[in-house]
């Protein structure tokens, strides 16, 4: 082998054999790993299992199975199993667990038991990268997108799904009951054989549609109207793309547009966004220590209550209004062609008109006023503004605010841009490494601890990116003691 590169002999013996140390470079992420975890206080943040047992076998620290379940997110190695192989012939791992090789058991019931104390460790790194200055623009990008859960579509039902399946399972019966007057009627060969596998059929098929009669029953005493058989907790959610669905989660995420670091993040089965804004931002303030905060989101979050408690709590919002007027769509005037006159309480209307105040009502929790013109009857553009006698209009008591996130926006006609350059890629970027199958565990608060581990992750690699190694363990050791 001459003029190649050659390797070392498998049966020679060293003399003075390498140590483990020697094979981990000072710049790998595992001194991170090591670092980070071997300064926190796994007692404060929750951890069980810190005091060992005086009888029986001795049981793994914690910090050990920590190490190695954020060793294995940071590797795109979620799977407990896989984890027991990677402690087996991962020299990185060798070296971060001192050869310490728990079963796939161990692995797996540490990460159901230790939700609380791995969703702390998620938070605790969020402080750090606030003592390092990370979030210096308060400003934060707020989305959610839905993740595949353990359930499969099957596995799912609604009272419209189950209606459509026991449709398809009459029409099958009938069909095989069919078969079997004909097979009767003309006696072919083989035909106890087959009588035999048809009746085996309808005997599934009719069971089936007693399962189907069960769960329509507990869908009478679910007010969601839906039943997930593998994971409980996971709901049928509708995507971006038409005509599409995932039996999944909805995750909420508030991100650093300096950095693109995840500061909050929230696993929910609820696939509306239209209440999470305020909860988000606020939650996404506290955990960066700032007074003011700008949110960026997109029109899936605009809602009135949300944006007036925003202002309330002095957070700027940019988020698009949602297009939703039927007016607009028909050709019509659309409620923003009507100026609204402070001064005098009324709208200017497009034909120079004045909409004057009639009275207060509530509609579902909001007080709306209610203004029109006297001379809409005898308007000359009348068919360009309302079917109607009259085109009402109605104004909520705090729409100053909604009007004030509008002018903000059309001030800054890049906020949306912001928003997408810093919060779509960290969607893409998370279920990559997650792969195909997003949620490995089951029910939400277990599916809660996973996200962490998955943006402890996540924030793990941004933060060595931005500082490097070096500095990342330097401040690490100062700043999470």
């Amino acid at each position: 082998m001459a003029r190649f590169v050659e390797g070392e002999d498998r049966s020679q013996v060293s003399l003075l054999p390498e140590c483990l140390d020697d094979f981990v470079a000072e710049d790998n992420p595992v001194r991170v790993i090591d670092a980070f975890i071997g300064e926190l206080d796994l007692a404060a943040l929750g951890f069980e299992g810190l005091t060992p047992a005086v009888t029986g076998r001795p049981s793994y620290h914690p910090a050990i199975l920590l190490k190695i379940y954020v060793y294995g997110y940071l590797n795109h190695i979620q799977s407990s199993r896989r984890l027991e192989r990677e402690c087996q012939r991962n020299l990185e791992l060798m070296w971060l667990t001192g050869r310490l090789a728990p079963d796939f058991k161990t692995i797996a019931d540490f990460r159901r038991d230790s939700g609380a104390g791995i969703r702390n460790v998620c938070r605790r790194f969020i402080l750090l990268c606030r003592e390092l200055k990370l979030f210096s623009q308060a400003i934060v990008a707020i989305d959610s997108s839905k993740f595949k859960a353990v359930n499969n579509r099957d596995r799912n039902f609604t009272a419209v799904k189950i209606d459509r399946f026991q449709q398809q399972i009459s029409q099958s019966i009938q069909r095989y009951l069919d078969t079997l007057d004909t097979a009767d009627r003309t006696q072919p060969a083989g035909l106890l054989d087959k009588a035999e596998r048809l009746q085996d059929k309808i005997k599934k098929l009719r069971e089936r549609m007693r399962q189907l009669d069960t769960l329509k029953d507990q869908l009478k005493n679910n007010p969601e109207g839906q039943v997930s058989l593998t994971d409980p907790d996971a709901r049928s959610m509708a995507t971006s793309r038409l005509g599409s669905g995932i039996v999944g989660y909805n995750v909420q995420v508030a991100v650093d547009a300096k950095h693109h670091l995840i500061v909050v993040h929230e696993v929910t089965n609820d696939s509306s966004d239209r209440s999470k804004l305020s909860a988000m931002a606020l939650a996404a303030r506290a955990a960066m220590g700032k007074l003011r905060l700008q949110a960026h989101a997109d029109r899936g979050y605009y809602n009135s209550r949300e944006l007036k408690a925003c202002d309330d709590a002095g957070i700027a919002t940019y988020v698009p209004k949602s297009m939703t007027s039927n007016a607009k769509a028909e050709g019509r005037f659309d409620k923003s062609d009507f100026i609204y006159i402070a001064r005098d309480d009324e709208y200017q209307c497009p034909a120079g008109q004045r909409a004057i105040y009639r009275f207060t009502r509530e509609e579902a929790g909001l007080q709306l006023r209610r203004y029109w013109s006297s001379a809409c009857p005898r308007c000359p553009i009348k068919q360009q503004c309302t079917p109607s006698d009259y085109r009402r209009i109605s104004r909520w008591e705090h729409e100053h605010v909604l009007e004030a996130v509008q002018r903000r926006l059309d001030k800054r006609p890049s906020a949306m841009t912001v928003r997408k350059r810093t919060v779509e890629h960290v969607f893409g970027t998370l279920k990559h490494w997650m792969g195909s199958a997003h949620f490995l565990t089951r029910r939400l608060p277990h599916v809660s601890t996973e996200m962490s581990l998955h943006v402890l992750a996540y924030n793990l690699k941004r933060v060595m990116s931005i500082l490097g190694i070096a500095r990342t363990i330097k401040a690490m050791k100062l700043a999470v003691a």
